[in-house]
């Protein structure tokens, strides 16, 4: 079983996003203060080193290989005077020979190019403490060789300084952190404010309150959501109006067949009460009675059909099916039917109209349900049959798209035909085409229309027959196109536009 993902929260995470950067990059900020705090703290000592180096060199005098160094007692005790840090000093010969100071400061590395006259700057260990060393090479000595002047402080004052700077720079940040996670909380609740004002509103909504929700109140971000609530609902409204508008007309078209059974019920039972067993009378009331019967159960018949097309609604599998061999089967059906009306019932597949050496395989795969289809070529063949007079003719007839996009499924008929006006009528629920005397539910066309709607596709409807082509004693016929998807085509064909009406389902 796939684990069921927990609910996160909008506010926690947003808090989260905000929260998480700042408390990564506090420590980040400390840590570059500390180093900076360094580098200033040491800036000021360090140039007071560069001068104690510049002054020794000023009172060293070099003569051949000696070396002449005048410093004076209360000179040494004025450099050496620190209350807080030791400061050492060293004068070394251009033979590396001891001339004054401290013996225990390290010489330079070796490797490191001697470029007299520059002040530079290294850090050592004395004494197992650590220093800042000031030194600088001084020319005069014999054989080019240079004296060495250095200075050396350890980093007491350095550190007191650069803990003084942190402790001004972070004890505000102790401070200001708080009331930063504190804004940041009130930003939050007060942003999302609106939406919990949204959510209390739909709350206390009436359960049939289906009106749209005011876009203006919400905020910009949310407006698209609204808009989609408000699509939804407007659509749930029109469902709802649909459907009791469909319970109206189906307690109404049902109505009449049980009136029927119960009139003829209490007919019989008056003729028996009355002592009037005349088995003519009789006969007459039970085929009445399964007459009406026989009506009701196609009306419920055709009302589930079209319950089933509604449940697949936006959900229509893409199946690949043969219509050639589907249209087949329900012709086959019809056969019995159609002899017992004394019409005509054909088809008319590819090998009639397209050339052998043409035809490819599976010019006839549509994309589809299966069922769904079937109930489509059962109601418009059934439509067909109702509606055609006796010696007439119904064709069903499955045509290939020579460029392989769409199959053609047309079912046409010799009967009266539908009225341009009423033609955008028919595929309505319950509606059935005036001055006709065929007893129907009036639910065909309308589940038709419904499964071509959900096959991406529309039923044409026009006259089967011209004007000049109409026969005396027959009518113009209607016919129906269906154009559906064929199987191997990279996207769905739009519906192609003639004269004739373009009807979906309403």
């Amino acid at each position: 079983m796939p684990r069921r993902r927990e609910q996160r929260s909008l506010f926690g995470e947003i808090l989260d996003w905000m929260l998480a950067p700042l408390l990564l990059l506090w420590p980040m900020s400390l840590a570059l203060t500390w180093l900076a705090a360094q580098g200033i703290a040491s800036r000021p000592y360090d140039r007071a080193l560069v001068e104690s180096v510049r002054s020794l060199v000023q009172r060293i005098e070099v003569r051949g290989d000696s070396v002449y160094f005048d410093l004076s007692r209360e000179t040494a005790r004025m450099l050496r005077a620190d209350e807080v840090d030791n400061v050492y000093y060293q004068v070394l010969g251009p033979r590396g020979e001891f001339v004054s100071g401290d013996r225990d400061l390290l010489q330079p590395p070796g490797d490191e190019p001697r470029q007299p006259g520059e002040v530079r700057m290294r850090d050592e260990e004395v004494h197992g403490d650590s220093v800042r060393v000031a030194y600088q090479w001084v020319e005069g000595g014999a054989g080019g060789r240079a004296v060495l002047v250095q200075v050396a402080e350890t980093l007491t004052k350095r550190s007191r300084l650069a803990t003084e700077i942190i402790k001004g720079v972070i004890l505000p940040q102790f401070v200001i952190l708080p009331v930063a996670v504190l804004l940041v909380w009130l930003a939050l609740v007060r942003g999302l404010a609106p939406l919990n004002a949204l959510q209390q509103r739909i709350r206390e909504r009436a359960s049939d309150d289906l009106s749209p929700i005011e876009v203006h109140e919400v905020p910009e971000e949310v407006s698209p959501l609204v808009q989609s609530i408000n699509d939804l609902l407007e659509r749930q409204q029109t469902a709802l109006v649909t459907q009791k508008r469909f319970l109206a007309d189906a307690a109404h078209q049902l109505k009449t067949p049980l009136a029927g059974l119960r009139m003829q019920a209490e007919l019989a039972t008056r003729e028996i009460d009355a002592g009037h067993g005349d088995p003519q009378v009789m006969k007459a009331s039970l085929v009445q009675m399964a007459h009406a019967s026989q009506r009701a159960a196609h009306m419920v018949n055709q009302l589930l059909s079209m319950a089933r097309a509604d449940a697949k609604a936006g959900t229509v599998a893409r199946d690949e099916v043969d219509l050639e061999a589907l249209a087949t089967e329900v012709v086959r059906d019809f056969v019995p039917q159609s002899l017992d009306a004394g019409i005509d019932l054909g088809f008319e597949g590819p090998d009639t109209q397209v050339p052998s050496g043409l035809r490819r395989p599976g010019d006839t795969q549509v994309l589809g349900h299966p069922m769904l289809l079937r109930e489509l070529i059962t109601n418009l063949v059934d439509n067909a049959l109702h509606y055609t007079p006796r010696g007439g003719t119904v064709t069903v007839r499955v045509v290939p798209d020579p460029f392989g996009q769409v199959v053609v499924l047309q079912i046409e008929d010799s009967g009266p035909g539908i009225p341009l006006a009423e033609r955008a009528l028919v595929f309505q629920p319950f509606y059935r085409a005036l001055g006709t005397t065929v007893d129907g539910s009036g639910l065909g066309l309308a589940i038709v229309a419904e499964i071509a709607q959900q096959h991406g596709t529309a039923v044409v409807l026009d006259d089967a027959r011209a004007p000049g082509q109409v026969l005396p004693g027959e009518g113009p016929g209607a016919r129906f196109t269906i154009r559906l998807r064929h199987a191997q085509s990279p996207e769905p064909p739009a519906p192609a536009a003639t004269d004739s009406a373009l009807h979906q389902a309403p």
